[in-house]
Order: structure tokens, then C-alpha cells, then sequence
């Protein structure tokens, strides 16, 4: 099998469509048909029925993906190897983040970085999913959960208290919240998946039965720019909750859970000098500087 065929029958295999297949490649819809159709006369099988709902493997697909995962393993070992005999920081670096970490902390990040080092490409995707990094769908991550994955390097990089917050056209419409009625005729702004892990909502930890849910985002960012906009009370790290210029609800409280941000790489790409530094200096923009992560405990 042709490794660019193979690149093709793959996308297939994950996504519905050739057009997501295609976006996904970085090609056109015609050269995905086209290859795919190439492969399947090369194989002397066809490899999918196309169906209304997407491409479906046949047995004969089933047979060959067990091979072309073996291919697809086998490149990307070979080019994080090379990748990490690499001593020059330049080259392309895709780092994946929150909305808030990204516009808050990497971007001016990025700008000293390019100052420094104008040979590095920084190609940055804001997601609240973690992309696979053992496939190189990206080479640093940044995220508010600890993955689990026990191949990838993690490291807490930073912890932030989490206060209650709203806007001063907020509190004069609706005066300040009382935590003994349980925030009884108050709207809040919440994270939207934090609704899925809590019966009752809360905010700072104070249960919030009374109060009214006036929207739910699934984004910080979204959460923080709300709350600036007076649609309700809504929780955030303090240090970005005092830079939007709200006002803090009962300033003698906080969330017990801070707001943690983690660091996830490759090992094998801790060898790689680009990574390395574009990783040292983002984790100084988030305000401290990686050192050598500790044994995970057992």
C-alpha cells in the first residue's frame, strides 16, 4: 500500500465523508476520490460501501486497517525520531489550547517567541477537546483536566483560585447576592459542562437552587465575556476576573478547586530544540517556568 493512499483510507475510516476527509488532509475533495479509487484497483478489492449515512468498511476494509494503522505507527515513529536529532529551534510547532489560556497568556507569548526565534511557525488551534498527540494532530497542549494517557508527558504548569464575579451594572440591577438564600433571584453564567457533573449548580462552592441559569457556554472565555456584559454572576480565576475589571462577590471565598492548567507533550518531543524552547516559553506566560516534572505517582 502507497503511504498517501493509505494517508486517504484512513481520514475515511474517521471521518463520514470525503470532504471531511478531504479538510481534514488538507486536500481536495477530487484527489481523495481519486486516490481512494486508485488504492481499491491497486488492492483489487473495494474497501467501503458508500452508504447514505457515510463510507463503511467492508471485510475486505476491516482487513486492511489493522495494516495501515501498523504504516501510519511506523511514520509517525520514524518522523518523531528524526524530529528529535533536530538542534535548531525553527520549523512548525502546533500548540492546542483553551480560548482563555490562548488570548490571555500564549498570544503575547508568541509574539516574544517570533522575536527571539523568527525561524519558528507557531500554528495555534483553540479547542475545548484534547487533540491526539501520539498521532501528531498537535505537539503541546494546554489544558484544564489531567489527561490520563500514561505515554504523554504532563505537567501542572499553574494553579489559580476561582472567585465569583459580575459586572457593576450587574449588582446595581440586581443588588448582591446572599449566600444563606442560596443566591435566591440571581442569574448566573456557568460553564456548560460543569452543569453535567453537578445536580445543583454552585458558585464558589455555594449551592445556587434558587438562582436562575440565565446561560451556559462551553467556553471560559464566553463565561468571563457574559459576565462583562451583565447577564449574570459567573465564576473565573481571579486574575482574569480583576483584569476584565468586574467586581468580586464575597471576596473571603473561592472555589475549594482551583483553575489548573496542564502542560501535555510527546516524550519523544521533549528532544526536539523548537519544542522545547516554544514550550519553555509558554509555560512562562502562564507564570512559571517548567522544570523537570516529578514521578507520577504510582
Amino acid at each position: 500500500m502507497n503511504w498517501d493512499d493509505t494517508r486517504i483510507f484512513l481520514a475515511l475510516t474517521r471521518t463520514p465523508s470525503l470532504r471531511a476527509a478531504a479538510r481534514s488532509l488538507g486536500v481536495d475533495q477530487a484527489t481523495v476520490g481519486r486516490r481512494l479509487n486508485a488504492l481499491e484497483a491497486e488492492l483489487g478489492s473495494k474497501l467501503f460501501l458508500r452508504a447514505r449515512d457515510g463510507y463503511l468498511l467492508t471485510a475486505a476494509g476491516e482487513a486492511a486497517l489493522g495494516a495501515a494503522r501498523r504504516m501510519e505507527g511506523a511514520a509517525l515513529d520514524l518522523r518523531t525520531r528524526i524530529e528529535g536529532l533536530d538542534d535548531s529551534p525553527a520549523g512548525l510547532v502546533r500548540v492546542t489550547s483553551t480560548d482563555s489560556i490562548a488570548t490571555e497568556f500564549l498570544l503575547p507569548a508568541i509574539e516574544r517567541l517570533q522575536q527571539r526565534w523568527p525561524g519558528i511557525r507557531v500554528d495555534l488551534e483553540v479547542s475545548t477537546h484534547m487533540l491526539n498527540l501520539g498521532r501528531r494532530q498537535a505537539d503541546i497542549a494546554f489544558r484544564n483536566v489531567r489527561p490520563e494517557a500514561p505515554e504523554l508527558v504532563v505537567r501542572r504548569v499553574v494553579a489559580w483560585p476561582v472567585g465569583l464575579f459580575a459586572s457593576a451594572a450587574y449588582v446595581a440591577r440586581f443588588g448582591q447576592p446572599s449566600a444563606e438564600d442560596e443566591l435566591r433571584g440571581h442569574h448566573l453564567v456557568v460553564y456548560g459542562p460543569f452543569l453535567e457533573q453537578r445536580p445543583v449548580p454552585t458558585m464558589v462552592d455555594v449551592p445556587a437552587r434558587h438562582a436562575r441559569i440565565a446561560m451556559a457556554a462551553n467556553s471560559s472565555l464566553l463565561v468571563r465575556k457574559a459576565v462583562a456584559a451583565g447577564i449574570g454572576l459567573g465564576e473565573m480565576p481571579v486574575s482574569m476576573g480583576e483584569r476584565e475589571g468586574l467586581l468580586r462577590i464575597w471576596p473571603q471565598r473561592q472555589r475549594s478547586d482551583d483553575y489548573e492548567v496542564w502542560q501535555v507533550m510527546h516524550p519523544d518531543l521533549q528532544r526536539t530544540t523548537r519544542v522545547r524552547v516554544t514550550a519553555e516559553f509558554l509555560a512562562q506566560a502562564l507564570g512559571q517556568t517548567i522544570s523537570p516534572a516529578p514521578a507520577a505517582p504510582g
